[in-house]
């Protein structure tokens, strides 16, 4: 061929090469075709971009004007592997890993030419989202594929499947599906396979079990595929496994078999996965294993002894399970250099001594570990330590002088402690600091900005929560400041906005809220960060608005905001299309609602509550909830219906609506919303029946329907078995409700039934956003104990019914005393009747008792008296009559508690119990009662009369008489009056 080629320019030269091809075939050997191919290929990504200066292998392949195709041209290029054979070797290896391609690759790419080839290698390119192409099956010989972090996406394609050669398999670190094919076909006859790497790759499937039977299987690697259902055991048992990571799969369980000491494993991650159960003694039998994560789990029992002995392990994370009792002596294990126990529920105690003798450590992760006391002293023996992690304990004291000699530390975190006294200006001995976490402990004192400021590497800065004064002496310049990408200065008594925030360009996280800050925003304290921040707290301060009105958030990152309880004047700003957090709650904002902040379609919270914000709601507001998690709007000037698009799937978890003038009735859409814990409705215009159809949000907790104009009897659906079965908070108070009180609904709230005994918390959202969990506590108001009030969180232990002001009547429903966890009832303003039930004593949780204002009649039960922790009586206004309770809780009350029943008597009232009706003892001689039935007391007289004698039979019938009165009064329809025995020497009481 040589002779045939001359001088050419680059475009003659492929023109040229394209026509050898097609025209004189057999010109060309199998080689030059195959160098012709690599070319091609090359020219394919001719504008490849280089963001990061360095080496590129393509530059070496390169044709000279003089030279020719034939011999072993483009086996000297860089990343080109040739076979070894007497006449022309073929491309059987390609390595452009890390290389800029740039670009789509497709099936007419003339990459699959290279038909010898064995191992390909593309890792780390990109290739635009673009599908791995179908015409890979091409390249039978295949033994290894690497496609990782090459920016491929859809799809795998089936014909994969079909490169049965393969011993190595790498499609990890990009957005690919492997659902058609599944895991289980993709790899069913890969069977040579030794390494099987999808990181990444949304599988979404089972783990197959055959790949148990895959005995050359050397290296697993499945993290974060969406894995579900049992994690096969026998994989762990493979002969040549050393290498199984399937961490963060939450939804795959499994648990560690007894494993044998001939394993080979050497790395083992389960981390946030499913698995639980025990870790067996035998897991010392891994004694070539160097890394076990075994964190965010849910194992349990014990940490045994025998880790002891696992003497090769440089990383052991038994963080977030559910471990007991103790952690039990791992001294001999010298070679960690990382160790993470943090989140179990270990016994509340100090870190173990022998951890000074781990003198490898470089990161110590002791998060959350019930540690009660001050910072350990062996800790200065752990010189080596560049991480140390030691967050959310009862740590107390202060932070130690020697802390200060651990000058390696470049991550410090000792937040959400109890440590004090001021913040030692000592800190600046860590000269390679990165991240110092001292926030929410109880610090004190002036600390002195510019300190921090001297870190040159400094890039995460966390101090809020404290009770500590910032003070900043220094002119800050740009060229001496550290890059900041987190800070927070929450609660430090800043006055003004820090001035050296003027020359930070790459801030990701600002918290300056609970402060003094006053007056504007000023508008360079976003210039330099326009680009870069997604989390801006400003809440609690006293800002009036922006030094140039903001029409639209500028930041155009921005993920969460909160500029609540402040000043803010004017309408409300647009958030930008990333925001996730939007709260702007009680300002004073006013105008409308802008149809663009529909746009913000990942929007998960948003909070304009306690503004003057009006109008309608804009129409397309409700497709909001195709992502949002909580909207509150109450407490603004809202009017029209209320949304109607609320759509199926909804995540919506809480809604709050009360405090406007909304009108119309209740949106039935809301049964998309089948996440919805609160609905708080109250105080607004609705006009409807009871929504009976909310009966079937099975997770709905709180129902506040309060001062609307609701109306009807309260009725329930007969084909659904259980209505509210989760509620736990109602308040239909003040609105036009009649008929007899809802007893089938009292019956079905099982969360009502039972006393809580778990540990109280409070209903709350937790958002994650960039590596901080932010909780958003649910709110409500609601009247209790005689009190309307806000409660800024609600406790998951308390219940509450408020039926008050409507036009209920009929008696109090026996079903009521099944509620044993009622802890407030409010029946008052009615028109109930009957008496007052004497099984509400069986209510042993109730606080709050309000059955003021309607017609009850009869006594007070005495049963009453069993309910301990009663602080609230309202009976007033009844026609009760008897004597009130005496003792207990009863003494507590006052006047008020009775007025307006004018036959009740006793203490507190003036009106002493003059008569109390006398009754004898019960008989308990059986037989007696036996020989005298009620039936036959006249007679009986009679008869003892006359055959005995009179003295007899008036002893007798003065017996009869005092037993039977009642009886006889009874059967003759006369006034039944009340009889007292005076005692003497003590006070007047009902003798029963």
């Amino acid at each position: 061929m040589a002779p045939c080629f001359h001088h050419f320019n680059f475009l003659q030269k492929i023109f040229l090469f394209t026509l050898l091809v097609v025209t004189c075939p057999k010109s060309l050997s199998s080689h030059d075709e195959e160098c012709l191919a690599l070319y091609l290929f090359k020219q394919s990504f001719p504008h490849a971009p280089i963001i990061t200066p360095g080496f590129r292998k393509f530059d070496s392949w390169k044709i000279k004007s003089n030279a020719s195709l034939h011999g072993s041209d483009c086996c000297l290029w860089d990343g080109v592997v040739c076979s070894i054979e007497e006449n022309d070797g073929h491309v059987i290896g390609l390595d452009l890993s890390e290389s800029f391609l740039y670009g789509p690759l497709n099936s007419s790419s003339n990459l699959f030419n290279l038909v010898h080839l064995q191992t390909l290698n593309l890792a780390m390119n990109n290739f635009l989202e673009s599908q791995i192409p179908s015409k890979i099956d091409r390249l039978e010989h295949l033994k290894s594929l690497n496609l990782s972090n090459s920016r491929f996406s859809g799809q795998i394609p089936n014909e994969i499947s079909r490169l049965t050669q393969l011993y190595s398999l790498d499609l990890s670190g990009n957005p690919l599906k492997l659902q058609s094919p599944s895991l289980e076909k993709l790899v069913k006859n890969l069977t040579r396979l030794e390494e099987l790497h999808l990181l990444g790759v949304d599988i979404s499937s089972s783990v197959p079990d055959f790949l148990a039977n895959f005995s050359s299987l050397r290296s697993i690697m499945l993290r974060n595929c969406s894995l579900r259902n049992e994690f096969p055991t026998a994989i762990l048992q493979l002969p040549k496994l050393k290498f199984l990571d399937v961490a963060s799969n939450t939804n795959l369980t499994g648990f560690l078999p007894e494993f044998h000491n001939n394993s080979l494993l050497e790395d083992l991650n389960l981390f946030s996965t499913g698995f639980s159960g025990i870790i067996p003694k035998s897991i010392v039998n891994l004694n070539r294993l160097i890394s076990l994560s075994l964190g965010g789990c849910s194992f349990s029992g014990p940490i045994p002894d025998s880790l002891a002995n696992m003497t090769q392990l440089t990383l052991l994370d038994l963080s977030q399970n559910e471990f007991t009792g103790t952690v039990p002596s791992l001294v001999s294990l010298t070679e960690l250099t990382t160790l993470d126990l943090s989140d179990s529920n270990f016994e509340k105690r100090c870190l173990p001594d022998w951890l000074g003798k781990l003198t490898k450590l470089d990161k110590l992760y002791v998060y959350r570990m019930n540690l009660y006391c001050e910072i350990p002293s062996f800790i200065a023996n752990l010189t080596s330590l560049s991480v140390l992690g030691m967050r959310k304990n009862y740590l107390f004291g202060h932070i130690p002088s020697w802390f200060m000699n651990l000058t390696q530390l470049t991550e410090i975190n000792l937040s959400q402690n109890h440590l004090e006294g001021p913040i030692s200006s000592s800190f600046s001995n860590f000269k390679g600091l990165q991240d110092l976490r001292l926030q929410r402990n109880n610090f004190s004192g002036r600390a002195d900005l510019d300190m921090f400021l001297g870190f040159n590497k400094l890039e995460t800065l966390l101090l809020g929560g404290n009770r500590i004064s910032i003070v900043a002496t220094k002119n800050y310049t740009n060229g001496t400041l550290p890059e900041l990408r987190n800070l927070d200065l929450s609660s430090c008594n800043l006055k003004e906005f820090p001035a050296f925030l003027r020359f930070q360009h790459k801030m990701r996280i600002l918290f300056l809220y609970n402060n003094k800050l006053d007056g504007l925003i000023p508008e360079w304290s976003w210039n330099k960060n326009l680009e870069t921040l997604e989390m801006i707290d400003l809440s609690f301060n006293f800002i009036t608005g922006f030094q140039q009105h903001q029409h639209f958030l500028p930041w155009v990152r921005l993920k969460y905001f909160s500029i609540a309880a402040n000043q803010l004047q004017g309408r409300l700003p647009i958030p930008p299309k990333t925001m996730v957090y939007y709260d702007v709650s009680y300002n004073t904002l006013e105008g409308e609602i802008p149809p663009l902040i529909c746009e913000v379609k990942s929007l998960q919270l948003l909070d304009l509550s306690s503004n003057n914000i009006s109008g309608n709601l804009p129409l397309c507001f409700g497709n909001l909830s195709n992502s949002m998690l909580v909207l509150d709007l109450k407490r603004n000037n809202f009017q029209g219906p209320m949304m109607n698009t609320f759509t199926q799937g909804s995540p919506l978890k809480r809604i709050d609506l009360s405090e406007n003038q909304f009108v119309g009735q209740v949106s039935k859409s809301l049964t998309n919303c089948t996440n919805l814990e609160v609905l708080s409705l109250g105080d607004n215009s609705f006009e409807d029946n009871f929504p009976f159809w909310l009966g079937t949000l099975v997770k709905l907790q709180v129902l506040i329907l309060r001062s609307n104009k609701f109306y009807g009897a309260i009725q329930s659906v007969k084909t659904v078995c259980s209505q509210f079965p989760n509620l736990r908070i109602i308040d239909l108070s003040n609105n036009g409700f009649s008929g007899h009180l809802p007893q089938k609904y009292f019956e079905t709230w099982r969360a009502m039934k039972s006393v809580y005994s778990g540990d109280s918390s409070f209903l709350k959202l937790e958002v994650s956003i960039e590596r901080f969990d932010t909780v958003f506590p649910y709110s409500m108001t609601i009247t209790n104990k005689g009190v309307k009030t806000e409660y800024t969180r609600i406790l998951n232990i308390f219940t509450a019914i408020d039926l008050s002001s409507n036009n209920f009547e009929g008696e109090i429903p026996q079903s009521l005393e099944d509620l044993r966890g009622l802890e407030s009832l409010n029946l008052s303003n009615n028109h109930l009747s009957g008496r007052v039930l004497s099984s509400l004593g069986n209510l042993k949780n109730l606080e709050s008792l309000d059955l003021s204002r309607n017609k009850l009649s009869g006594e007070i039960p005495q049963e009453l008296l069993q309910l301990g922790f009663l602080a609230i009586l309202n009976v007033s206004f009844n026609q009760l009559d008897g004597r009130i309770p005496q003792g207990k809780q009863f003494n507590t009350f006052e006047n008020n508690s009775y007025m307006g029943n004018l036959g009740l008597c006793g203490k507190p009232l003036s009106n002493e119990c003059q008569n109390s009706k006398v009754l004898t003892p019960q008989q308990t001689n059986n037989k007696s009662e036996s020989f005298f039935p009620s039936e036959k007391v006249d007679w009986i007289v009679i008869f003892s009369g006359v055959g005995s004698g009179l003295a007899i039979g008036i002893v007798i019938g003065h017996f009869l008489y005092t037993r039977y009165i009642d009886w006889v009064i009874e059967r003759l329809g006369m006034r039944k009056d009340k009889w007292i025995r005076p005692l003497s020497n003590s006070r007047s009481q009902v003798l029963v």
